[in-house]
């Protein structure tokens, strides 16, 4: 079996994920949409396809024109029916393929914080992730797409978490962060990102320091469940 991996920005890539996508047999392939390869990729092809997120905007279409693109190829993705992740952007690029509005968010949540599980998620592989404060690291949101279940929330963003049937599942949180070493890429020049989200970078590495082994732990066990299922 293999599994593509689609990055938006080198650094935010697979990270604790890769560990349970290899542990379930997938040979793992990553692209990056600056590769001119992606342009023409077949999003079907792969038997799993994990959606990574980015600072970008599924609306900023202007400033990336490989947006529509990608869109329209995950449409054709989820149309198949075949086992798709998204996470943060990705969760918004799956929310725009199913027809649901992309648009910016109350404020930035950043931080680890937990997500609240209503019954759907408590019955679903998020249970893994049931109190265990995890990475948030967005200013966007999405309207529920019609045919979706929500699974969690928090009190900014009430769409942290749906899926539909059990081959589709998308992420606004990030579970895969916790002890990746590229975290502090992401550090890397965004003082001003965190701050709008209450933090400042030595707070936010104190709690990835602290905080970060759980989450990811739990990230990983989250998606083992979820791939079982498949």
């Amino acid at each position: 079996m293999r599994a593509l991996a689609i990055r938006h920005k080198p650094y935010e890539g697979l990270a604790g994920f890769r560990a349970p996508i290899a542990a379930a047999g997938y040979a793992i392939d990553t692209v990056d949409v600056d590769d001119p390869a992606f342009a023409s990729l077949d999003f079907v092809a792969p038997d799993l396809l994990v959606v990574m997120g980015g600072p970008m905007g599924v609306y900023e279409r202007a400033a990336h024109p490989w947006i529509a693109g990608e869109v329209a190829r995950l449409a054709d993705r989820l149309a198949s029916g075949k086992p798709t992740l998204g996470v943060c952007l990705g969760a918004q690029l799956i929310a725009a393929a199913l027809g649901a509005d992309v648009f910016a968010g109350p404020v930035k949540e950043v931080g680890f914080a937990p997500v609240a599980l209503n019954d759907a998620g408590a019955g679903s592989p998020l249970r893994h992730l049931d109190g265990v404060p995890v990475m948030h690291w967005h200013g966007d949101t999405f309207d529920l797409p019609d045919g979706t279940e929500l699974l969690a929330s928090t009190p900014a963003y009430r769409n942290q978490a749906f899926r539909r049937g059990a081959r589709l599942l998308a992420l606004q949180c990030h579970p895969e962060i916790g002890d990746d070493a590229q975290f502090e890429d992401w550090l890397d020049g965004s003082d001003d990102y965190v701050a709008q989200g209450g933090l400042t970078i030595s707070e936010l590495r104190d709690q990835h320091d602290r905080l970060g082994p759980a989450a990811a732990a739990a990230g990983r066990a989250m998606l083992g469940a979820w791939l079982a299922e498949l």
